[in-house]
């Protein structure tokens, strides 16, 4: 248990968010596996600024949800502020702006982790943020822009003065993407300079790495992005290390087929059923990578277009004669 603001998150554990990934129905089958905090997928303060129809999906949330940080990315202070304002009566329990996201479309733009390279907008954006809303601000943050331009301390710093509530480190610089080994020391030194809580984030696969990480660390939570693809699971394995040192075991073949089913009829549900069983496809492949013969069985699940097709597919008979 650890305590955001005036925010008490029951487990030491964050959902990373990630485009087109973590949408209101992973993010409940997360929370049902144990996760503590969970994140909006990165919203455009611009695009909701302009009412962008593409937008109003990704703020719809849950009571079941709580607690939830709702994450904004962008670099004009007053409107990231003003964006703020306009949802704080929302369904929301924290905010969080996104100064981590690496991918060139946001980076060229100059939000996403491009903010790191000027520590006085952070400042600006920050302190006017945090002076628009009463509700808890975080943030989540790199190692740095590159090797050569590490600051994940300055800016912690700079979060704090502003009022930030807590921070999240990712342990790589926007160079890296998700490459390479995840630097844990910068979360370490991190943790040292500030008194705010630290979530560390990168290399998290069991719940060994997030005690490990956060032994060496000293950091209060750990945050779970891409492993989570296709494994909500991995939130029950870390609470029943962390809180009980026991080592769960992963699902089987039968519980995987029925999580599958479940985040497809919850996809249809959010988003219809034609669009909810295309989404689910990347999911497939996460859910049943390394299984064998998963080839055969992503091949098969991407000529499904029902609910039907999916269930025929993951009926015992059936999954056992593709991956057994």
């Amino acid at each position: 248990m650890f305590k955001i603001g005036n925010i008490t998150i029951e487990h030491n554990t964050a959902l990373g968010p990630m485009a087109g990934v973590t949408d209101l129905p992973f993010r409940l089958l997360c929370k049902e596996m144990g996760c503590g905090l969970l994140y909006t997928e990165m919203i455009s303060a611009k695009a909701l600024y302009y009412k962008n129809k593409n937008t109003e999906p990704l703020l719809e949330t849950r009571k079941e949800e709580y607690p939830l940080a709702l994450q904004l990315f962008g670099s004009e202070p007053d409107l990231i502020a003003d964006m703020a304002k306009m949802l704080e009566d929302g369904p929301y329990d924290i905010f969080d702006l996104n100064m981590g996201c690496p991918v060139p479309k946001v980076f060229n733009n100059g939000e996403g982790s491009a903010l790191m390279g000027n520590p006085k907008l952070v400042e600006e954006i920050l302190t006017k943020l945090v002076k628009a809303v009463k509700k808890p601000v975080t943030i989540k943050i790199r190692k740095g822009i590159d090797d050569s331009s590490v600051n994940a301390v300055e800016i912690a710093r700079i979060a704090e003065g502003c009022g930030v509530s807590a921070v999240a480190v990712h342990g790589r610089t926007r160079v890296q993407y998700y490459s390479g080994k995840a630097d844990w020391d910068i979360i370490a030194k991190v943790k040292a300079a500030v008194h705010i809580p630290v979530i560390g984030n990168g290399d998290i696969e069991s719940g060994t790495d997030a005690r490990r990480m956060m032994t060496e660390t000293g950091c209060d939570a750990v945050m779970v992005a891409r492993r989570a693809r296709g494994n909500p699971w991995i939130f029950r394995q870390i609470n029943s290390y962390l809180e009980h040192q026991t080592e769960e075991k992963g699902p089987d073949y039968r519980e995987i087929a029925d999580m599958i089913l479940r985040h497809a009829a919850m996809e249809a549900e959010a988003f219809g059923e034609y669009m909810g069983v295309l989404r689910m496809r990347k999911h497939v492949a996460w859910y049943t990578a390394g299984l064998p013969h998963s080839a055969a069985m992503r091949r098969k699940v991407n000529e499904a277009e029902t609910l039907d097709d999916l269930k025929r597919l993951l009926t015992s008979d059936t999954l056992s004669s593709i991956i057994c």
